[in-house]
């Protein structure tokens, strides 16, 4: 039987939940105060993911006119493969959609083939690409998905 998932608006008071999550992602973590920034902002789409209702994932994007750029997205690794980066990034699409958003783009490390897979699977496309974007000889791809 597959794990309950779903997906809920991230707060300025999920802050502390959200840099717990970004650092069990990524060694690069964002911080509490940076986290609250984003989530207190009108411009960006916080989302928590959770299992059982315990929140191991994240996903945030900021929207401007009628573009928007995933800033940063992740499951725990103990839950990945689960369904939960596919349903947090359909809710996204869809709440930035209704907002007026067009075009989703994001720009992931190139060597990350779960990223690179999900985003293609739902109609990303590659187009373009930025040399030592996250570390000297770790170039990321850039792909923009139509909303």
């Amino acid at each position: 039987m597959a794990a309950p998932l779903s997906v809920r608006q991230a707060g300025p008071l999920d802050a502390g939940v959200l840099a717990r999550l970004h650092g069990n992602c990524f060694a690069w973590a964002w911080d509490e105060p940076a986290m609250m920034r984003f989530a207190a902002s009108p411009e960006v789409l916080c989302l928590i993911g959770l299992v059982k209702n315990a929140a191991v994932g994240f996903f945030i994007a900021r929207k401007a006119s009628d573009e928007a750029e995933i800033l940063t997205f992740g499951v725990a690794p103990g839950f990945r493969k689960m369904g939960l980066g596919r349903a947090m990034l359909d809710a996204a699409m869809e709440r930035l959609r209704t907002s007026g958003a067009k075009r989703l783009f994001l720009e992931v490390e190139e060597g990350n083939e779960a990223a690179l897979q999900l985003y293609l699977s739902c109609g990303g496309k590659a187009v373009g690409h930025r040399k030592d974007y996250y570390a000297p000889g770790s170039d990321a791809a850039i792909l923009s998905l139509a909303l």
